[in-house]
């Protein structure tokens, strides 16, 4: 597959299956082996969906990777906080595989099962110490109003430095991009992920409007 190589969708979207499905391996050329080789592969030896249905454009797979691994690996914020933000983003935008893929990456960093559970709760539940409440007030505000308000901007800086602060921003941003991606493509949860069910929405809290392969 080459950059100016365009994979067509086989038939129209509907409720059955992906609306683009991963490429399987079998179908990769030299190029898209070169792509995928440095990425992890699951312990079933398979790449996870998203990134071989991503790889189906490959310039804009070349140029995401890079800033999506930095922000995942080698980001300035701590891997609780990073994973805190990433799953209250999931559940914003109902994006069941985000949700999936990083309750496992969650609980590696420190939240309890407790904790994952009371995401969907969002940040007015008593429960929460006040800095992880200043952390899902802060992926909401960005989800509704696209931009943190006053108040949690400098509740927030109480705790981070200013590369930090930048990075929050980005990182929920970046998450809300992936989301569309995944719920817009209808990409299916991998075999031991699908079991992490994504919290319903609440009354004052994420959007409402379900996706029916998003949420799987």
């Amino acid at each position: 597959m080459t950059d100016e190589h365009h994979h067509r969708p086989h038939h129209a979207a509907d409720d059955t299956g992906p609306r683009l499905a991963p490429l399987p391996e079998h179908e990769w050329d030299p190029s898209t082996r070169e792509l995928l080789a440095a990425i992890p592969r699951d312990a079933d030896g398979r790449l996870a969906n998203v990134f071989t249905t991503l790889v189906r454009h490959p310039g804009l797979f070349r140029h995401f990777l890079p800033f999506g691994s930095h922000l995942l690996r080698d980001g300035r914020l701590p891997d609780r906080t990073r994973e805190l933000l990433i799953l209250r983003t999931a559940y914003n935008t109902r994006a069941g595989y985000e949700w999936g893929r990083h309750v496992p990456l969650a609980r590696a960093a420190g939240v309890t099962d407790q904790e994952i559970r009371r995401v969907g709760a969002g940040p007015d539940d008593p429960a929460w110490a006040p800095a992880d409440a200043h952390l899902l007030r802060a992926a909401d505000e960005l989800h509704r109003n696209a931009r943190l308000s006053a108040a949690t901007w400098s509740a927030l800086a109480t705790d981070h430095d200013e590369a930090q602060l930048i990075e929050i921003t980005m990182l929920v941003g970046q998450y809300h991009m992936v989301a569309f991606f995944l719920n817009s493509a209808a990409t299916p949860l991998e075999p031991g992920y699908d079991t992490e069910t994504l919290p319903a929405p609440t009354r004052a809290g994420a959007d409402t409007a379900e996706g029916t392969h998003g949420d799987a």
